[in-house]
C-alpha cells in the first residue's frame, strides 16, 4: 500500500493519503522508545529486587498496552480521521467532552515537546558546547525550529524523518544489548547468587505497593504507542494499517524493552542495578569506559529526536480536528500543499519553544501527566458508548473479548488515575480546576466562532 506514497498528488488545503504501515510502526516506536528505557530499570529494580519480577513487570506493561491497542484499533478503523483522542470522544460524547479530550491532549503533547526539547538541549550542550553559557536554551529552541521547518515542507518529509530516527534508535539499542551480552559474563553470576533487594518493609502489603510503584514507571515508559491513530485520515488503508501498526509497534517495543532489561540484569550486579539513577549509563561505563558518556549522549539525542518529531507531527492534527468542528480558531484548519496543518504547527512550535527556552515548567508537566491518564478513561468510555449507541457501524477491526478485555483496561486506567491523583495531589487539583474551566471556555469559543448548533 505504501507504493501509493509515490503516486499521491499534493492538493492545497487537504491532508494527503500517503501513509502506511511503515510510517505507523515508525511513529509507534518513535513516540514511545526514549531515554526512559535506560533510566527506569534501576528504580524498578529497587522496588522489585528480583530479576523474575522485573521481567514480569515489563511483560505485564506490554499486555496492558496491547489491551489498550485492542480498543484503539477498533476506534481508529471505525472513525478514520486524523486528530487522535479528540475524534473518538467527540463522536461518542459530543462537543463538550470532545473539547475536553482535545484540549487535554493538545496541552499534554505540547508540554511534553517543551520538556523533551529541554532534555535534548542539555545533552547537546554537554556534547558540543559544555562551557558555553546559554547553549542549552539555544539547542532546545534550535531543534524545535529545525524539525518544524522539516515538517512544514510536508508530511512526506516528516514521515521520512520519523522512519529514519526510529530505525536508527532501534538499531542503537540492539547494539547496546549485544555489547552487554558480549561483555557481561564476568558479572552475571553475581545476579544469580545475590539475594533479592528489599527497598520497602517486609510484608505482603508493602510488596504490593512496591509492585504498583514499579508498574507505574513501566507504564510511563510504554506511553506513546497510540501515535498511529493521530494520522488515520492520511493512511492509505487504515483498516489494515492501524491494527498492524499498533500491535506490531507494541510487539517491537516490547522486544526492545525486554532485551534491554535482560542485558542490564546480565551485565550489572543486582546491588548496583537496584536504585541506579541511570542503569544504562552504568552498563555503558563498564563496557566502553571513558567513551561511555559520549556514546550515551549520542543515543539519548537520537532517542529524543524521534519523539520530538512524532509529537510535532501529531499535535497540529489535534488542533486541526478541533477547528473542523468549530471548537478551535478556524485558522488551525489551514493545510499547505505538502499536507501539513501549518498554522497549528506554527502555534505548537512557538508554545514549545517559549517554555523550552524558559526551562521551568515542572508543574505544567505534572498537570499534563494528569491530563494523559484522564484522556485514557475518556477514550475507553467513548468506546463503550459507541458500541452501545452505534451497533451497526462498520468496524473493520472489532476489539477482542468485548466487553471483558476492554472492561479490564477501563478498571486499570481508573486505578492509575486514582493512584496519580493521590500521589500528586497539588498538580491534580490544578488540573481538575483547569478541566472545570474548560466549560466556560467552550461556551465562549462556540459563541465567538459562531459554531453553536
Amino acid at each position: 500500500m505504501e507504493a501509493a506514497y509515490e503516486l499521491a498528488i499534493p492538493q492545497r488545503g487537504k491532508l494527503l493519503k500517503i501513509l502506511g504501515v511503515g510510517f505507523g510502526l515508525a511513529i509507534c516506536i518513535g513516540a514511545t522508545v526514549g531515554v526512559g528505557i535506560l533510566r527506569s530499570p534501576g528504580l524498578i529494580a529497587q522496588y522489585l529486587g528480583s530479576p523474575g519480577l522485573i521481567m514480569f513487570a515489563w511483560a505485564l506493561g506490554a499486555v496492558y498496552a496491547i489491551l489498550g491497542a485492542n480498543v484503539l484499533a477498533e476506534l481508529g478503523t471505525s472513525t478514520p480521521k486524523s486528530g487522535g483522542m479528540y475524534v473518538f470522544a467527540h463522536r461518542a460524547l459530543g462537543d463538550y467532552w470532545g473539547f475536553v479530550a482535545g484540549v487535554c491532549d493538545w496541552f499534554q503533547t505540547a508540554v511534553a515537546l517543551a520538556f523533551l526539547a529541554v532534555v535534548f538541549g542539555e545533552y547537546a550542550a554537554s556534547l558540543f558546547a559544555p562551557n558555553v553559557a546559554g547553549a542549552r536554551p539555544a539547542f532546545s529552541v534550535a531543534v524545535l525550529v529545525v524539525l518544524a521547518a522539516l515538517n512544514w515542507k510536508g508530511v512526506r518529509e516528516g514521515s521520512t524523518m520519523q522512519k529514519m530516527t526510529s530505525f536508527l534508535k532501534a538499531l542503537a539499542l540492539v547494539a547496546f544489548v549485544v555489547a552487554c551480552f558480549m561483555y557481561g559474563g564476568q558479572t552475571s553470576s553475581e545476579n544469580v547468587a545475590h539475594p533479592v533487594v528489599q527497598s520497602a518493609s517486609s510484608g505482603a502489603f508493602a510488596s504490593v505497593v512496591a509492585f504498583i510503584l514499579a508498574f507505574q514507571l513501566v507504564l510511563g515508559t510504554y506511553e506513546g504507542w497510540q501515535g498511529p491513530v493521530y494520522f488515520s485520515e492520511e493512511n492509505v488503508d487504515p483498516a489494515r494499517s492501524i491494527p498492524q501498526s499498533l500491535f506490531g509497534g507494541i510487539l517491537l517495543i516490547t522486544a526492545i524493552y525486554l532485551l534491554v532489561n535482560l542485558a542490564l540484569i546480565y551485565v550489572l550486579p543486582m546491588t548496583q542495578l537496584a536504585g541506579s539513577k541511570f542503569a544504562g549509563a552504568d552498563a555503558m561505563s563498564l563496557i566502553y569506559g571513558e567513551r561511555s558518556g559520549q556514546i550515551l549522549t549520542v543515543l539519548a539525542l537520537l532517542s529524543i529526536l524521534g519523539i520530538l518529531n512524532a509529537y510535532l507531527m501529531a499535535n497540529p492534527r489535534i488542533s486541526l480536528a478541533l477547528a473542523r468542528d468549530g471548537l478551535f480558531p478556524q485558522q488551525a484548519k489551514a493545510i499547505n500543499a505538502g499536507g501539513t496543518p501549518y498554522i497549528g504547527l506554527l502555534f505548537t512550535t512557538i508554545f514549545a519553544a517559549v517554555f523550552a527556552a524558559l526551562g521551568s515548567f515542572e508543574l505544567l508537566l505534572a498537570i499534563a501527566q494528569f491530563f494523559s491518564v484522564s484522556i485514557s478513561i475518556i477514550v475507553i468510555v467513548s468506546f463503550f458508548r459507541l458500541r452501545r449507541r452505534e451497533p451497526e457501524t462498520p468496524r473493520p477491526f472489532k476489539a477482542w473479548g468485548y466487553p471483558l478485555l476492554p472492561g479490564i483496561v477501563l478498571i486499570c486506567s481508573a486505578s492509575v488515575f486514582v493512584g496519580y491523583a493521590v500521589g500528586n495531589p497539588f498538580p491534580s487539583a490544578i488540573a481538575l480546576a483547569v478541566i472545570l474551566l474548560t466549560y466556560p471556555t467552550y461556551r465562549l469559543i462556540k459563541r465567538r466562532i459562531g459554531a453553536l448548533r
